[in-house]
């Protein structure tokens, strides 16, 4: 049993001592550990080109075209039964390194598109799926801010899992924690989370979510998009839509219960997004033949030209 620990602070700083303080927790649990500082990798920003979308549901496997240290990553966390990343919180949320990680990981790990894929490639006799993308896995965040401006880092950090579809164990959030090596009960939560990710690594099937309960009573997300008209709101994580309401002083989150198979981390609402969005490529693919679409494109393209520094 094997855990990871990913640092996306400066290296020797807070993040780092906190999920190294869960990988000693770990540890003695009974886990082998390995910790990566993101800082020490070269991570390209994803471009949109769709090229890992094309590779998987033409049979030819699970790749991109960039060529950087992603790849190596994503080998360690797919050997890793359970992982514990910690990320500094800029701006309320998590940082722009983070935000890359979780744009290489969709659409090209979702779990969804990989069993198609699969099935498209045993029918086309082409690449086999990667086994470890389908596998299941654990993982935990922390989010480390020197404010109280913290607001959606746990809404950023579970949304790298959706993709995959792993299991969240902890998801914690720290505020005012500048000095965080030096309060007691912040290093002794990192540890538990560290516990936590290995005992839930130990059985994965029957692991479930250690966390403060969130609004959402099915992702457990406290961030919602909110109709300014009615109770109306949607669940910026697992895309639920129901209402907010205030019973006995709490806030609660209803939702009709038949409406769980569009959840967005459910395999039964990724196909649905699956679906949805062949349905639209395929009409966006027709457009592209007519001599209207290339027009206008040819209108902007011929407008004005991207200014450029000088090298």
């Amino acid at each position: 049993m094997k855990v990871l620990g990913i640092s996306f602070g400066t290296k020797n700083g807070n993040n780092d001592a906190m999920c190294k303080e869960a990988l000693m927790g770990a540890q003695e649990a009974g886990a082998d550990i390995e910790f990566i500082n993101m800082q020490n990798l070269h991570i390209e920003h994803c471009t949109g080109c769709i090229a890992c979308v094309m590779s998987l549901f033409s049979g030819k496997g699970n790749l991109c075209v960039l060529k950087d240290d992603f790849g190596w990553l994503l080998d360690k966390m797919l050997d890793a039964d359970g992982i514990v990343i910690t990320v500094p919180i800029f701006e309320k949320g998590a940082t722009g390194l983070f935000r890359t990680i979780t744009d290489r990981f969709g659409p090209r790990m979702d779990r969804g598109n990989n069993i198609i894929a699969s099935k498209i490639s045993a029918e086309k006799g082409g690449k086999p799926i990667d086994p470890r993308i389908l596998k299941d896995k654990v993982i935990s965040y922390m989010g480390i801010g020197g404010s109280d401006w913290a607001t959606r880092v746990q809404c950023d950090c579970a949304m790298q899992a959706l993709t995959p579809m792993w299991k969240i164990i902890d998801n914690e959030y720290f505020m005012w924690s500048k000095g965080i090596v030096m309060e007691d009960e912040k290093i002794a939560r990192a540890h538990e989370i560290g516990v936590n990710i290995a005992e839930a690594a130990k059985d994965i099937e029957n692991a479930s979510y250690k966390g403060e309960a969130g609004v959402c009573p099915h992702c457990h997300s406290n961030n919602f998009f909110l109709s300014k008209d009615s109770t109306h709101a949607i669940c910026c994580l697992c895309g639920l839509e129901g209402d907010i309401k205030i019973v006995d002083g709490k806030t609660v989150f209803e939702f009709p219960e038949d409406t769980l198979e569009h959840a967005h981390d459910t395999l039964s609402g990724k196909f649905i997004h699956g679906d949805d969005i062949q349905r639209n490529e395929g009409k966006l693919m027709e457009t592209k033949k007519t001599p209207e679409f290339k027009e206008r494109m040819e209108k902007y393209k011929t407008f004005i030209e991207s200014s450029v520094p000088e090298r």
